[in-house]
């Protein structure tokens, strides 16, 4: 929670500064109004917006039993309350979880990842996205995705409608620049909050699902999709919220990659499951 509310004082800063750049004074004044309204908005409704985003449609026992049979089973083996789940209509393979806590949590996959995935690789696909519930990952990076949209939209309206009252003309390059590093602080921020999260989810996921293999295998799966097809309804201030990038085939540079190399995700997760093997702990859920 401290987290969520450092970053909406964060944002609520660029906010004001877009305000500050458009209409002087009266501007960022009228943006922290706007600011305070859209955080209330945003910590209540931001797993709603990102859902309706992608057209995800809930999906209950009756609809997909095996799916809903093996979340139910991850809830259980992580003492959590069992998800909402969705299915969005999407070919290329990927899931999600979203939520501002355990108990209003739900778990979004493509039918890609249906059509393409076993159900053991599922499982440790699932097994991640429930352990973002469990870790409390999935308010803060919600809250980010929501907030870095409206950031990134906010810009371009300083960008065309740029100059402050206060300066009789506007500057071309702070223009410019107001487009450019607006939307990289917003992407900054995601990256921060996601990426050093994901390995903590690999490896709890791999506990939950009893088989780390499997989601190293679906990683792989994943990661070979999403770097020959683009996610259609992808965005860039929502990306950081899916296992594997879904606009990995147009990242060019891991340093602004919102996740970790999948190839060492991969590599840590044969390691836990050589480990668990070991140890006697391989218990895979389906």
């Amino acid at each position: 929670m401290v987290k969520t509310t450092m970053l909406m004082a964060l944002m609520t800063a660029l906010l004001m500064a877009i305000g500050q750049y458009v209409g002087g004074d009266y501007g960022m004044t009228l943006m922290l109004l706007i600011s305070v309204v859209s955080n209330f908005v945003i910590y209540w409704n931001s797993d709603k917006i990102v859902i309706a985003q992608y057209n995800a449609q809930p999906i209950s026992r009756q609809d997909a039993p095996g799916l809903y049979e093996i979340v139910e089973r991850l809830a259980t083996r992580a003492q959590l309350p069992m998800p909402a789940i969705y299915v969005i209509p999407e070919s290329t393979p990927n899931a999600f979880a979203t939520g501002r806590n355990p108990s209003h949590a739900a778990v979004c996959v493509t039918t890609g990842l249906l059509d393409t995935l076993t159900a053991r690789e599922i499982s440790g696909v699932l097994g991640h996205e429930m352990s973002h519930i469990a870790n409390g990952d999935i308010l803060i990076g919600t809250v980010a995705a929501a907030m870095a949209g409206l950031i990134s939209a906010l810009s371009r309206f300083a960008f065309w409608f740029g100059g402050s009252r206060d300066d009789r003309r506007s500057n071309p390059l702070a223009s410019l620049l107001m487009l450019i590093l607006t939307p990289l602080l917003a992407f900054i921020i995601q990256m921060a909050v996601s990426r050093t999260r994901e390995y903590m989810a690999d490896e709890t996921g791999g506990y939950l699902c009893g088989d780390p293999n499997a989601l190293a295998d679906a990683l792989e799966k994943i990661e070979y999709a999403a770097r020959n097809h683009v996610m259609q309804q992808a965005s860039k201030s929502t990306a950081h919220m899916f296992i594997i990038s879904p606009l990995t085939s147009k990242e060019k540079t891991s340093l602004f990659s919102t996740h970790p190399a999948t190839a060492e995700r991969v590599q840590r997760l044969r390691q836990q499951a050589a480990l668990m093997a070991q140890r006697g702990q391989i218990q895979p859920i389906v």
